[in-house]
């Protein structure tokens, strides 16, 4: 097995709805924010070089969303999605499957694009599987009010017309997922939210998703105010953490601008940040 970093660019969002009841004076310290109160945040892929599968887990914003759209988020940065892959030496036509990790248009808007001359929407990885779960697509696809911004349909139905959608079964918090690793289900940020756990160079490297964005996120406390249903947040950070630690995981984070990699240590003050390290470095 071989792991590549796709780095899909940069994009801002407002501070304190990244940390919820934090104050600002805290995570201002780790996460700074511009004039706007607006911080810097990645989009980092992974790609999963397995035998004769080729596994991309999440896509990033994508390039089809409206320039309006793209003006509320800032996209910032060199990274694009099939930039990042070609760097990586495979196309598009390479990918065999797509693991989303939720259906967020920052997670799931590569997943999708426009046609430049017919403006149809299709699958990106025209010969890809796309991996999802039933319960969190029928909350996708019938949105509550507070998410109905992040789920856009254009992002997710065109999957499901395509027939290449395909769902993972869930049977407990941990499942196997029958692309060569395992995923852990979580429920606070949005309902089934999968993190990969891929066991990797004797390690688990974590892809963290949502249930940790950054460094920054690590204190039990700081919770995103995007976050449905917080408390829940709370008893599932805690316990993956508890076991992140005991077993030395690797987590990687998908939105930390600057950090793309980290270990945990127990203190006083309840876990934190161990090493910090590029990917590369493992």
């Amino acid at each position: 097995m071989k792991l590549h970093v796709i780095d899909t660019g940069f994009f801002k969002l407002d501070g304190g709805a990244m940390f919820g009841v934090v104050p600002k004076m805290i995570w201002n310290k780790t996460n700074p924010a511009d004039a706007n109160n607006l911080c810097t945040w990645s989009m980092r892929c992974l790609l999963i070089e397995d035998g004769n599968r080729l596994i991309l887990v999440d896509t990033g914003i994508g390039q089809k969303q409206s320039d309006q759209f793209f003006g509320h988020y800032h996209l910032h940065g060199d990274s694009e999605l099939h930039k990042s892959i070609r760097h990586a030496g495979f196309d598009a036509k390479d990918i065999t499957d797509v693991f989303l990790t939720h259906l967020h248009f920052d997670h799931c808007g590569g997943a999708i694009v426009r046609d430049a001359a017919s403006e149809q929407l299709r699958p990106a990885f025209e010969n890809a599987n796309y991996w999802s779960n039933e319960r969190h697509w029928q909350w996708a696809t019938v949105p509550n009010p507070r998410e109905k911004a992040s789920f856009l349909k254009e992002n997710i139905l065109p999957i499901q017309e395509s027939g290449q959608l395909k769902f993972i079964e869930r049977t407990g918090d941990i499942c196997g997922t029958g692309l060569g690793f395992d995923a852990w289900f979580v429920d606070g940020h949005t309902d089934s939210m999968m993190i990969p756990l891929i066991q990797y160079k004797g390690k688990t490297i974590a892809f963290m998703a949502d249930l940790l964005p950054s460094v920054g996120h690590i204190p039990l406390p700081y919770v995103m105010g995007y976050d449905t249903r917080p408390l829940i947040t709370l008893t599932e950070k805690e316990a993956f953490l508890k076991k992140a630690q005991e077993e030395n995981w690797v987590l990687f984070l998908e939105h930390d601008s600057i950090n793309e990699c980290c270990t945990l240590k127990n203190t006083e003050k309840g876990i934190r940040p161990d090493q910090v390290f590029s990917f590369s470095e493992i």
